[in-house]
């Protein structure tokens, strides 16, 4: 080991028996990265208790639609990549149709193929409806039931599949709504909600998405500073806040403090709302992947390209080809 590597894990060993906080920590483990330039050398210590975490990086079935939950399972297992999100909808996880033997059938196949579940997107409703709708501020009562009562159901589904988050629609299209009365309504359906996510610790993470209640940074803190419970975040989708205009680096950097789930794909430059393979858009992922690390994400991320249902194998490989080295160089590891 050379003069200079010594030194630093000199520094490194005296620095950590110190009490320190996690910012500094997190200062520290990028800075000897740096200087050391270990592209590959991992950091197997405790800083002051906090052992660097794997982050799974996934795929989300509802690429697969032409496909069954299982058969999706094993191609994306296939794929090379280690996690999966499920989409909670037909033509996969759609609650009422998993009872039972089917449920513990979805948990064995997940085990087989080594996948770990990192999210339930239980954004879509076509079963009983199309991409939106049943939606939580629909004039009809019984409509916006239809929505809580999924929510429910995905509650349950995670708490039975160990998976810790669903994500959820944010409410919308507005229609004629007015925005404070839009936005009575999602508090008044979280409300039925928020109390069955906390008794079975499983939380509920809004995405904000263009055109829909809430699309921005500015929206999603309007909405989250009237919200009480621990158990209501975000699913920060990277494309999204490209999409509505924003900076998604600085976006993360702002909501941090809610984010339990990310969602990734490329947007085109005129930041039109369509999920493009990594690489075909202009999403600036190095910077977005390097705020990500020094952030000091602990949770996962999935990739989610659901417009390529003809060949979701092909688009799952290059974008997992085109990303994988800008993880690594952001210091993400991602197995």
């Amino acid at each position: 080991m050379s003069k200079v590597k010594s030194e630093l894990r000199f520094t490194l060993v005296q620095t950590i028996a110190k009490p320190i906080g996690p910012e500094a920590r997190l200062i520290l483990k990028i800075k000897l990265q740096e200087c050391l330039n270990f592209r590959h050398f991992k950091l197997f210590i405790f800083f002051n208790g906090l052992k660097e975490k794997n982050m799974i990086f996934a795929y989300s079935t509802n690429a697969f639609v032409k496909f069954s939950i299982f058969e999706s399972f094993e191609k994306i297992a296939a794929l090379g990549f280690r996690g999966v999100e499920i989409m909670g909808d037909r033509p996969h996880l759609y609650p009422p149709d998993f009872q039972g033997a089917e449920m513990i059938r979805v948990k064995e196949t997940l085990e087989k193929h080594n996948l770990k579940l990192t999210n339930i997107n239980s954004f879509t409703l076509y079963a009983v409806g199309d991409m939106y709708l049943p939606s939580w501020i629909e004039p009809d009562k019984e409509r916006r039931d239809i929505r809580i009562q999924h929510t429910t159901d995905c509650l349950k589904a995670a708490a039975a599949l160990d998976c810790k988050n669903i994500s959820i629609p944010p409410g919308g299209p507005m229609n004629n709504l007015s925005r404070k009365d839009a936005m009575a309504l999602f508090h008044q359906g979280m409300d039925q909600v928020i109390p069955l996510a906390e008794e079975l610790d499983v939380k509920i993470l809004v995405e904000p998405e263009p055109d829909l209640l809430m699309e921005n940074t500015a929206e999603f803190k309007s909405f989250i500073k009237d919200v009480k419970s621990p158990a209501v975040g975000l699913n920060f989708d990277i494309g999204h806040f490209f999409c509505a205009g924003e900076d998604p680096s600085v976006a993360f950097e702002e909501l941090f403090q809610w984010i339990g789930h990310i969602h990734i794909e490329d947007i085109a430059e005129d930041r039109s709302h369509n999920h493009l393979i990594a690489g075909h858009g202009a999403i600036q992922f190095p910077d977005i992947l390097k705020t990500i690390a020094r952030s000091d994400y602990q949770d996962d991320i999935s990739l989610e390209l659901y417009p390529y249902v003809d060949t979701p194998e092909a688009a799952g490989r290059e974008s997992l080809d085109y990303l994988r080295p800008i993880f690594e160089e952001a210091g993400l590891n991602i197995p």
